[in-house]
């Protein structure tokens, strides 16, 4: 059989068995949207991923399957893709807890509408509305995994130790002042030191976590989630650090700087609650398995394969997909955010095969026991994937990877057409409390 043949001929059967083994789904809006992921709910932690940062379908999607998480079986915690002083101003909001210490306006950093939407303020109502009845320590937070806010975190430990420990808050200031001239464009900073032109701030950032850890008896007795909050900050001040200068050390350096910072503060969120159980939302190349993709063959690690190997069974790893429509995304990193269409998957994409199924949503289970879609799943094919920045143009060389979906995710939530996500302007939405982040 001539090679042209017999690819076609594994197509054909790889289409045959996803149509076989694909579960209907209704639309992400509906009530019963997550009926079919109860299947899920013995895990400890399950990762809901997404193909872009912009589409309104994966977002809802998820806020549908997390509220029947919190709702039925006790989860807890939501932990996502964003920076940990900015999700805190909304699960400072959902728990109905007084403000945290900020700088500047919430979500000001490009790209703003990842969270600044629509589809993230009716999920952050929800939720607001779930805790009101509950005691305060069963109420579900709502937790930020990244490492890019310097600046906000920097600012958050000096303002805990000016509150809580008056005596090491001029120290804590002088050993940031080392970043503050770069607090604002960290970039700079780690070009800087990586170019022999600054001695870096490692050893004063490494320097104020021992001493902020030091103290945590102390300082926990008197209240233990500010304490708590200022050590992520402090945390995340010394990733950054370590992160700005890996990024002129290659993008391998920095992926998987970046990843491990995310995975180990989900272990400690895990760690601050005893019955915690976790829904994280992140990008598809975060939560899905990087081993079993082009990224792992050359070097990185994500979230996926960390939790896959800390948790085991008790981890669910859900991947999601779509073929066309439009996306909420810029030409490049800090332009314009626009409504782009989305080009048609390739036909030789795991898309593309999801495509050829006919079907308009679906969701399929690589744990169902069949050999036939262990194999159907095996490839390895083209994955697509589109960030904060899209590039038709360029589609195939900026936005395409290879991948085993079987070794990648546990499922697959498809969506044959999505639509853009819904920013939210620079006011306050009509009706919404003072005390939403989104408008301040």
């Amino acid at each position: 059989m001539a090679v042209q043949d017999r690819l076609a001929a594994e197509s054909d059967a790889r289409v045959r068995h996803l149509r076989t083994a694909a579960e209907l789904l209704p639309s992400p809006d509906s009530g019963d949207f997550a009926d079919l992921f109860e299947r899920f709910a013995d895990a400890r932690v399950i990762l809901l991923g997404e193909a872009t940062h912009g589409t309104h379908e994966f977002y809802a999607a998820r806020a549908a399957i997390t509220r029947r998480l919190i709702e039925r079986h006790g989860f807890n915690i939501v932990a996502v893709e964003g920076d940990w002083p900015d999700i805190a101003r909304i699960d400072d909001y959902v728990r109905h807890n007084a403000a945290r210490p900020h700088r500047g306006d919430a979500f000001a950093r490009f790209p703003t509408w990842m969270w600044r939407n629509v589809e993230v303020l009716g999920f952050a109502d929800w939720l607001r509305a779930h805790n009101a009845a509950l005691p305060e320590d069963e109420r579900a937070s709502l937790r930020g995994l990244d490492v890019y806010s310097l600046g906000q975190s920097i600012h958050a430990v000096l303002a805990y130790l000016g509150d809580h420990a008056p005596d090491a808050a001029e120290e804590a200031r002088r050993r940031y002042g080392c970043l503050l001239p770069w607090q604002d464009e960290p970039q700079h900073y780690g070009r800087a030191v990586e170019h022999g032109q600054l001695a870096g701030c490692e050893d004063a950032v490494v320097a104020q976590l021992g001493d902020l850890l030091r103290r945590r008896m102390q300082l926990i007795r008197e209240d233990g989630d500010a304490y708590f909050d200022a050590e992520q900050n402090a945390r995340i001040v010394r990733a950054a650090e370590s992160y700005y200068r890996a990024m002129y050390r290659g993008s391998i350096a920095s992926w998987n700087l970046r990843d491990r910072h995310m995975f180990d503060t989900l272990q400690r969120l895990m760690a601050h609650r005893a019955d915690a159980r976790a829904v994280v939302w992140a990008h598809n190349s975060h939560i899905g398995n990087a081993s079993a993709t082009a990224m792992g063959w050359n070097g990185e690690f994500n979230v996926g394969e960390l939790v896959r190997a800390a948790y085991g069974d008790e981890a669910v790893l859900i991947g999601f997909g779509t073929d066309r429509g439009t996306v909420a995304a810029a030409s490049d990193w800090g332009a314009q955010m626009q409504v782009m269409q989305v080009r048609p998957a390739r036909d030789d994409s795991w898309e593309g095969a999801f495509r050829q199924t006919g079907f308009a949503r679906s969701l399929t289970d690589r744990r169902s026991g069949r050999p036939e879609l262990a194999q159907a799943l095996a490839g390895p094919l083209l994955e697509r994937a589109i960030g904060v920045v899209y590039r038709p143009q360029t589609e195939f060389a900026s936005h395409y990877f290879e991948a085993s979906l079987a070794d990648q995710f546990d499922a697959y939530v498809w969506f044959e057409e999505t639509r853009a996500v819904t920013p939210l302007g620079a006011e306050r939405p009509h009706g919404v409390p003072e005390t939403w982040p989104f408008g301040l």
